[in-house]
């Protein structure tokens, strides 16, 4: 093939990280960065240092809802939960059921609102990618996070109807 003819493709669009993060009806929360494994121990001190401020200023009859991965679910992570149940409220949720999460529909929103900020060109390193990450993170409307919310009730709806099973969402 003509070199001339051939254009440079990234299949994984440049660089990858992997955060945590939170939201409510009002405001995205804070967002970390993960420069590596996230472990029951690591989970507890997030929820400790970041999420449980967050709900305590924000919310202060706030619910909580993670996902069923091994690090929520862990038995450190379990301990603490049921230790700070007075503080708020943890909304449990059948496993393997990401449309039941608030996090997940974010997830597909962000590449968009990362895209529409950043130069042509991905970002090669993860601290570039960080870096847009958090920009576009902070930048989500209110809006977005109150219509994904008000969408739950419909979600739970599906859920049940469907036994548990696959829904549209």
């Amino acid at each position: 093939m003509n070199p001339t003819c051939q254009q440079r493709t990234v299949q994984t669009g440049g660089s990858s990280v992997m955060v945590w993060g939170v939201c409510s009806w009002r405001d995205m929360g804070p967002q970390i960065y993960l420069d590596r494994t996230l472990t029951g121990n690591r989970y507890v001190g997030i929820m400790s240092d970041l999420l449980h401020p967050f709900i305590s200023i924000v919310h202060s009859d706030g619910e909580f809802q993670q996902d069923n991965a091994t690090p929520p679910t862990s038995r450190i992570s379990t301990k603490w939960i049921q230790e700070h149940s007075s503080e708020f409220k943890h909304l449990r949720r059948p496993p393997k059921s990401p449309d039941m999460n608030i996090i997940e529909p974010i997830s597909d929103v962000l590449p968009r609102a990362f895209q529409k900020r950043s130069p042509p060109h991905p970002p090669h390193f993860p601290t570039d990618l960080w870096t847009a990450l958090q920009d576009s993170w902070c930048q989500l409307p209110p809006a977005l996070l109150q219509t994904l919310m008000e969408s739950m009730p419909r979600h739970v709806a599906a859920l049940l109807s469907a036994c548990g099973g696959p829904t549209q969402y």
